[in-house]
């Protein structure tokens, strides 16, 4: 239990200190040669509602007296030929494009947006007043998202997000984590986390030796689900295949070694990890 509440204390310590000195919420990391920025959009108290009431007594060993804090999460990735954006954010305000512009380019200078999936919050940032926030950018969403939430289902602020782009709009299909898999762009490829949603895809960073995993929802709870990755959150649209999905992701970096970041991962948004019972330990990285 002692554990659990220092891991909590921890993650505020590093929310709180780490905006100390870097107010704008804006981390650094570096995987080799390529440059990654997490920004974070907005913060605000967790509740603990979005763990399934059946893990609620779970859940509660975790989390500290005084709660937890969620984040809402977007990565900016700089390679040496393209400036690449995961995930757009919910578009409220000017909040993200502030970081974006904070950190030297503006909105036209984006080529590309990497979504992980088509949930509001990942891709509301897209558009604004039926025109593109990112002129010049080509849109990446994998297949088997884009036809459950354009074809299918026919999400009218998915459809409305993306119709600026038109043919700019390209869906593509994720292997594996851990297959062979083709790479989008230069040292970046995607992999298949299906479970949260449909065609939920993550994204492997790789140059000079490091890696880096984007992992978009993979988990919403971190003080819980990283110890116990067979919770789902009230967000999973299919439980199982998520919980799946989740425990084959974690294995994979915690073996590999691969520090992991997510889009609801509080401040630096970025964690290693450790195998531990049948979960995992996870602490915060630090600026390289």
């Amino acid at each position: 239990m002692k554990r659990y509440i220092f891991l909590g204390v921890l993650f505020v310590t590093a929310l709180f200190g780490a905006f100390g000195t870097e107010p704008e919420g804006v981390f650094t990391y570096k995987v080799g040669q390529i440059e990654i920025f997490m920004m974070v959009e907005a913060q605000r108290d967790g509740n603990i509602a979005i763990i399934p009431r059946a893990y609620t007594e779970i859940a509660r060993r975790y989390i500290p007296e005084t709660g937890f804090r969620h984040s809402t999460n977007a990565f900016l990735v700089k390679t040496p030929e393209y400036n690449i954006l995961i995930d757009a954010g919910t578009g409220a305000g000017d909040v993200l494009l502030n970081k974006i512009r904070q950190i030297g380019l503006e909105p036209d200078q984006i080529d590309v947006v990497l979504i992980t999936h088509l949930h509001a919050d990942h891709f509301g940032g897209l558009q604004r007043d039926g025109r593109a926030v990112f002129p010049n950018a080509k849109i990446y969403i994998s297949e088997r998202e884009y036809d459950h939430f354009i074809r299918i289902t026919a999400s009218e602020r998915a459809i409305t997000a993306l119709a600026p782009y038109g043919d700019n709009v390209i869906t593509f299909d994720p292997a594996p984590l851990g297959a062979e898999t083709t790479e989008l762009f230069p040292g970046i490829s995607p992999a298949a986390n299906y479970g949260h949603t449909p065609g939920h895809t993550v994204y492997l960073i790789e140059c000079d030796g490091q890696k880096l995993i984007i992992a978009g929802d993979f988990l919403h709870v971190a003080l819980v689900q990283f110890a116990h990755p067979e919770i789902a959150a009230t967000f999973d649209m299919n439980i199982a295949a998520a919980a799946i999905s989740r425990r084959q992701l974690l294995n994979y970096a915690a073996r590999n070694q691969i520090p992991i970041g997510g889009m609801h991962i509080v401040y630096p948004g970025i964690v290693t990890l450790e195998a531990h019972k049948t979960g995992y330990r996870f602490t915060p990285v630090s600026n390289q």
